[in-house]
């Protein structure tokens, strides 16, 4: 009796739940008495199927975090305090640049308004010590530069500019008064920085070809001559700018004021690269510079090397956040991305691009980390800056170049945040020392012969 009364109140409570409207619909689609005796006939195991294949269809499928650094690098190297500095960063360029980045990009213009907000994060002259600078290790420097090419290359450029050649060159090149006098306005960007190597018609050759001639006349310098492709000259307030003494032929640093008589900067348009940095060709015509404004410890070009190696290891880091911003953004399309039905994440070809991509950004990452380690041990030497910057910057493009395949004809729109990426690779790849001459300051090094020309 027991047993009959659980089967009926069993029955009672399946006929609530039955929906009679939808099972009505469902009767004119399908033959129910023949669907339900197909269904009886089936054994445990294919019951099970069914409602496996049926309960994956209810429910959506959860999938893995999207996350460039594979091999969980940061979390390991960093401690506590620079992991959450790690983080702050990151949330700052996903809140406040992110949304606005393609906007100015496009129009070939820079996003002042960050500036302040970016000075507020205490990350300017990261490594140095004194001077108001925070006194950390190359490789949290290189972590942040990477977390900034991530969401943009030109963000990344600005603050390299200012952080490393500027402030680089008169921390390591100046004298302690020009330290105290710059470097604490500096770090706080209430003085913005500009570094002035590159010319029209010298660009690698500047070791031993600088046509820009300075000469002393006096207690002044008159500096002559011309230079391309600086980064921040259109608005910067100081430009350290090198040039060459016509009277011994070597190479000094200037500290060049934006108002001072006989200098000129013009931007430079129609680049199809780093559009939001503002570069300027900058014309000196007897160009008068007092003697405490040459940087004192700056006498040859082996000083302006200094600078160039500490910053070239920023260049590969910047290289990784740019990979990593395509494939990132990449993979987060295909996954959301839908033809014949289904995420195009799914299928094999598309896969095998993810996987090539995320390959050539761990092997970078892992070079870097190793590079930064040498830099904070005082062990780094230019063959070592030169072999990352080369190969990061070559894998890069291949990485750039998946991620604009995987997306097809949308990888050229910068709504897609890919075509960014793949244009400022390409710049790059050409500066802080071209593929060929990195490549022969490490063939240099592994072989015992130069083969500059």
């Amino acid at each position: 009796m027991a047993n009959l009364f659980s089967a009926l109140k069993n029955a009672y409570q399946l006929f609530k739940s039955v929906d009679f409207q939808k099972l009505d619909a469902l009767s004119k689609k399908v033959d129910l008495p023949k669907m339900v005796e197909t269904i009886s006939n089936l054994d445990d195991k294919q019951l099970q199927g069914m409602m496996k294949m049926m309960g994956s269809n209810s429910r959506k499928k959860e999938l893995p975090p999207i996350e460039g650094d594979f091999y969980q690098l940061g979390e390991e190297a960093l401690n506590e305090e620079d992991r959450a500095l790690q983080l702050k960063v990151r949330t700052f360029l996903e809140k406040e640049v992110k949304p606005i980045v393609n906007h100015y990009w496009n129009r070939a213009e820079f996003p002042f308004e960050i500036i302040p907000k970016l000075a507020e994060l205490n990350i300017c002259g990261l490594t140095y010590k004194g001077y108001g600078c925070p006194g950390k290790s190359n490789l949290m420097e290189g972590i942040l530069a990477m977390e900034m090419a991530r969401i943009d290359t030109s963000l990344s450029t600005f603050f390299g500019v200012q952080s490393g050649l500027a402030m680089g060159s008169i921390y390591i090149c100046g004298s302690e008064e020009q330290k105290r006098q710059w470097l604490p306005l500096m770090q706080k960007f209430e003085v913005i920085g500009a570094f002035g190597l590159t010319e029209p018609e010298i660009g690698s050759a500047a070791a031993g070809g600088l046509t820009t001639t300075c000469k002393k006349v006096g207690e002044e310098w008159v500096l002559n001559g011309q230079k391309k492709w600086i980064g921040n000259a259109t608005f910067a307030d100081i430009l350290i700018i090198w040039a060459r003494d016509e009277d011994s032929g070597d190479v000094k640093g200037f500290i060049v004021k934006k108002d001072n008589p006989g200098f000129a900067v013009e931007k430079m348009e129609n680049k199809m690269a780093l559009r939001i940095v503002q570069n300027g060709l900058i014309t000196l015509t007897n160009c008068k510079i007092p003697e405490n404004d040459r940087l004192q410890n700056a006498n040859s070009f082996k000083d302006t090397a200094k600078v160039l190696q500490m910053t070239r290891a920023g260049v590969a880091w910047q290289a990784v956040g740019c990979a990593r911003g395509a494939y990132e953004n990449a993979l987060d399309y295909t996954r959301n991305r839908k033809q014949f039905g289904k995420p195009i994440a799914s299928f094999q070809l598309i896969q095998n691009h993810l996987v090539e991509m995320l390959s050539n950004l761990t092997a970078m990452q892992t070079l870097c980390f190793r590079l930064s380690q040498l830099q904070d041990q005082g062990l780094l030497k230019d063959e070592h800056a030169s072999l990352a910057k080369v190969f990061c910057s070559l894998r890069t493009r291949d990485v750039v170049s998946k991620a604009r395949e995987v997306m097809g004809g949308n990888g050229i729109l910068l709504e897609y945040n890919v075509a960014r990426f793949v244009a400022d690779a390409e710049a790059i790849y050409s500066y802080e020392g071209t593929k060929e001459i990195n490549t022969l300051i490490v063939g240099r090094a592994i072989t015992g012969f130069s083969a500059f020309v």
